[in-house]
């Protein structure tokens, strides 16, 4: 067995970690993500980490947890842009109050970047269900 291989290099993790990072920063460049929401949505990570992951993608190595985070952040993206007909509507839901149950007047924002992934899956779990209600 080659070194390489045993290592996991050009693992399903390795490309997923790279895919999933580009990703992530389209979206983020989309809503209009500060650093802080930023490092947050992907597990609180370092400033310098997150710096290096988008400059650099595909040498990161991303851990199950932060790769379910952007997996998270990737279904809310487009559960917006299918609610929504406008991509700018989509974009900018997340930054207005709303009165709906899990977010008791707050915009999404504060709870999809409270750092924990049940606020993560609590903002996709609604968006889904607002989607199969059509």
């Amino acid at each position: 067995m080659d070194v390489r291989t045993k290592r996991g290099v050009g693992s399903a993790s390795e490309r997923l970690s790279a895919a999933g990072l580009r990703s992530f920063f389209r979206i983020a460049s989309a809503w209009s993500l500060n650093v802080s929401e930023q490092r947050a949505a992907l597990g609180n990570i370092a400033r310098q980490t997150l710096y290096n992951w988008r400059d650099h993608p595909e040498s990161a190595r991303l851990s199950d947890d932060q790769l379910d985070r952007i997996s998270y952040l990737l279904g809310v993206y487009k559960a917006l842009h299918i609610l929504f007909t406008r991509p700018e509507q989509a974009d900018t839901w997340i930054r207005r109050p709303n009165d709906a149950l899990p977010f008791g007047g707050k915009p999404a924002a504060q709870i999809l970047f409270s750092g924990r992934m049940e606020d993560m899956m609590r903002v996709r779990r609604y968006l889904d269900g607002q989607r199969s209600a059509w």
